[in-house]
């Protein structure tokens, strides 16, 4: 008995946009040389069309409201679909729409692909843009009805049968169909050239949209590694990214805490549309000390700009809270004279029961105000001048950072051939930085541990 025949289906999906539920869809099964069925249909979406959507596809809720719903077309996506290879233009994102569609009907979607932007920029290069419409007006294929699933599928489908009869189609199209091949991961307008330049280092990496702008900033202890789980996270935002994703740039760290600190300041900077969290400005909390009148240190926060002599400074209620719970807790201090409890004669915080009964008359105030100082000093210690030395990006350099009268001024890189004598040499290899909530969380918890902090010299 011979071997089957391989079959292809190439789908193209109208959707609603955020969502992407799908409201039209096409498919036509081709056996390499022609096309041997077709199915078309409006969809249903049970969601409201934007129109913006509608001013781009044509598609209103009106044309919608009788056409079946997925779930009542599953079975003939199914069966059209069976033992072929799924085949669109930027397959990943009509790929990834079909399967969350079957998803929320509890039934599995699982079919090779291939993707013919990427197949067109191997076969095909030298275009300058490989969008579906104007790959078509470069290779003279008819498009009509432009953005409607049945118009851009029958496009497809030429564009197809001209990448099938290049000479080098049987070869790359094994190659891409590979078990393991990134071809059908990678977002369909990212070179492959560009991938595989990334490094397995740590360092920070920059998507980029096709015109070059920022859109998203992120750091890894192994860049490769972390770009690629951005192409297998099937949840729409990274959805969204990697099909507007068309180019990578990274730059090396040496060490994690160095990409942490570079991917703040490359997040500040460019305020990338992917990191939107990272955009917010908060106002400045500060932990502070004072004596009531009993003689009784108290430990307590409030704006940076009420706080005599700040011993700590955070950009958050929440985050002063926490840092005055671990500390209450470390040095078995009250929640009451910490101000984590008000209003009460004697403490009885839900977690913190380390008191030692000051607010009771149980333990003497020098006793208590003995912890209460060390508590002072140890926070205050985190203040001090500090140099954080850590891995270069290669092996005959170091990095490191500098903190100075409590304040982070940025991170370096220098030779280990250069002497440095005083803390002068070292800050002319200083890249200066600013201050931001999270470098603050990132290195408070470093200056007090860690080993590879040192005084300034």
């Amino acid at each position: 008995m011979g071997k089957s025949k391989t079959t292809y289906t190439i789908i193209d999906v109208e959707t609603t946009g955020r969502g992407n539920e799908i409201t039209e869809i096409s498919i036509f099964k081709h056996d390499g040389e022609k096309v041997l069925e077709e199915f078309t249909s409006l969809v249903n979406p049970n969601a409201l069309i934007p129109d913006y959507i509608t001013a781009l596809t044509g598609i209103d809720n009106a044309m919608v409201a009788d056409a079946p719903t997925f779930a009542e077309i599953a079975e003939a996506v199914l069966s059209i679909t069976e033992d072929s290879i799924f085949v669109a233009h930027n397959v990943n994102f009509d790929y990834n729409v079909i399967r969350n569609e079957f998803r929320k009907i509890d039934m599995d979607f699982r079919r090779r692909k291939l993707c013919t932007i990427r197949l067109s920029r191997v076969l095909f290069p030298g275009f300058r843009s490989y969008s579906l419409g104007k790959l078509c007006v470069s290779m003279n294929i008819d498009l009509f009805d432009r953005h409607r699933a049945r118009g851009d599928a029958e496009a497809t489908v030429t564009l197809f049968e001209k990448l099938l009869a290049h000479k080098n189609s049987k070869t790359v199209f094994a190659e891409f169909l590979k078990k393991g091949s990134k071809e059908a991961t990678l977002p369909s307008h990212l070179p492959s050239a560009i991938f595989d330049a990334i490094p397995n280092g740590p360092g920070i990496y920059y998507f980029k949209n096709k015109k070059g702008k920022i859109i998203y900033v992120g750091k890894a202890i192994n860049l490769k590694k972390r770009v690629l789980g951005h192409f297998y996270d099937k949840k729409e935002k990274e959805l969204d990214l990697c099909r507007e994703t068309a180019h990578i740039d990274f730059e090396l760290s040496g060490s994690d805490l160095v990409a942490r600190l570079m991917e703040d300041a490359a997040i500040k900077h460019h305020f990338p549309i992917y990191n939107q969290a990272a955009k917010r400005v908060p106002k400045p909390y500060a932990v502070f000390s004072y004596e009531d009148r009993q003689g009784i240190e108290h430990l307590a926060f409030n704006t940076l700009k009420a706080t005599p002599n700040p011993l700590q400074i955070f950009h958050s209620i929440r985050d002063c809270r926490l840092y005055l719970e671990q500390v209450c807790e470390r040095f078995e201090l009250c929640p009451k004279y910490c101000h984590l409890q008000e209003n009460v004669w004697t403490c009885s915080h839900y977690k913190l029961t380390t008191c030692k009964g000051v607010c009771r008359e149980e333990e003497s105030v020098a006793s208590y105000n003995e912890r209460a100082n060390l508590a002072i000093n140890y926070m205050a210690s985190s203040n001090q001048n500090r140099i954080l030395k850590e891995k270069g990006r290669h092996l005959e350099e170091e990095a490191f950072v500098i903190i100075k009268n409590g304040l982070y001024l940025g991170y370096g890189f220098v030779e280990k051939s250069e002497q440095i004598i005083n803390t002068d040499d070292l800050e002319a290899f200083l890249i200066p930085q600013k201050e931001t909530t999270e470098i603050q969380g990132i290195l408070r918890k470093l200056l007090l541990e860690s080993s590879n902090v040192q005084a300034l010299v």
